[in-house]
């Protein structure tokens, strides 16, 4: 980012972060991608070390980090690394799941789950998303019952979901007021669970989707079949769920806008790397004019995308980010990144092409956040419905 957006405190936490991606991510990382997997001992590594559940409170054994700039610290240590994968599946757990419980899970809650999120024990997933709904929440079919204990019955079908084979449950989004779920649902529908799968034989991963990209984070379909969920799993109030959804969306979005700049950077600084090595007819690739005017425009796009970024982030820190605002920013970021991104490896030439070469890993990547966590299309209808 910019001059004077870090602190020196920023820098420190970066060289625990760097220290740590070093020593934990990089030796591994092409692993987890044959085996398109991460390994559990990256999330007990990563809570060693801290670098689960920072803005979790001292109170219940966090470090209380709130402010946004750690998180995005460790996304662009993650980016130099190449290990976006790693990214994406640790922005799952803190940007979406973890929020839920802070805002909206009861004392009790926050005592029992907070530590296991925080020492590598429970993996999450945010499950909203479903074959029939994707974006349109309302769509949402899954079915919860209660039960006369005051427990309750889930039953349906997720597809999309991260760390979905790997993970140890998820926060799921379910239809709790009986309506028929042919028809989408009104505000009071809805109720969101913290689902566990372990003892839970009904609750079962099904394929492992191919992605194009970010191979080593994974991502499947669940299948909920009489799942048993206690009334202690019960996050926020039941049928409050889709308004509990849509608050922690601010900082889901501001997390993928955050990335995308991040990635947008370090691809622009690779290809510069890359163009001044790089010699076609007796020339660096870097002393074209086509190349200097490109590379100058992409560099203006990016400062302007991280200070725009930047404000997001400092209206998050002073909790006054809502969801038009993360939307307009998740809009923007995103699809600034994929058209910088692209431009980038076309002057990686045939090299940009081969997957060996960050930049067409990258390019890969930067597709996806257009479409997670709400699609471009999605995020114009939000910010069209914005008073004026």
């Amino acid at each position: 980012m910019f001059a004077g957006f870090y602190e020196e405190i920023h820098e420190e936490f970066r060289e625990v972060v760097r220290e740590f991606v070093a020593r934990e991510v990089t030796p591994h990382h092409q692993g987890w991608e044959s085996a398109h997997m991460i390994d559990r001992s990256l999330w007990l590594a990563a809570a060693e070390n801290g670098l689960l559940g920072l803005a979790v409170d001292e109170e219940h054994g966090g470090m209380g980090l709130g402010d946004y700039r750690f998180r995005m610290i460790l996304d662009e240590e993650l980016a130099r690394a190449d290990a976006l994968a790693v990214s994406l599946a640790l922005h799952l757990h803190d940007d979406w799941v973890l929020p839920a419980l802070l805002k909206f899970g009861s004392a009790d809650q926050q005592a029992a789950w907070l530590p296991r999120f925080m020492d590598g024990s429970f993996v999450s997933s945010v499950a909203f998303t479903e074959p029939g709904a994707g974006s349109d929440l309302r769509a949402v079919r899954t079915r919860a019952v209660k039960n006369d204990d005051g427990g309750w019955t889930l039953d349906g079908q997720k597809t999309f979901i991260g760390n979905g084979i790997s993970g140890d449950g998820a926060l799921v989004l379910a239809r709790t007021d009986g309506s028929d779920v042919r028809q989408r649902g009104t505000e009071s529908s809805f109720s969101l669970f913290l689902v566990e799968k372990q003892d839970n034989p009904g609750y079962q991963p099904g394929r492992q989707l191919e992605k194009m990209g970010l191979k080593a984070s994974d991502t499947a379909e669940l299948f909920f079949a009489g799942v048993q969920i206690p009334a202690a799993n019960l996050i926020g109030e039941a049928g409050r769920g889709l308004q509990h959804a849509k608050a922690i969306l601010p900082q889901g979005r501001l997390g993928i806008a955050t990335s995308a700049a991040v990635i947008t950077a370090e691809v622009l600084r690779q290809t510069r790397g890359y163009v001044a090595e790089r010699q076609t007819f007796g020339q660096p690739v870097s002393e074209y004019q086509h190349t200097r005017f490109q590379l100058a425009e992409l560099q203006v796009g990016l400062e302007a995308t991280q200070r725009y970024v930047a404000a997001a982030v400092a209206d998050f820190n002073a909790g006054e980010l809502d969801l038009i605002n993360a939307s307009k920013a998740k809009l923007w970021a995103s699809e600034q990144a994929k058209t910088a991104v692209d431009a980038c490896l076309q002057l990686h030439g045939g090299y940009g092409y081969i997957l060996d070469y960050p930049v067409a890993q990258a390019y890969l990547a930067v597709r996806l956040l257009t479409i997670f966590g709400g699609t471009s299309e999605i995020l114009k209808e939000t910010i069209a419905a914005e008073p004026r």
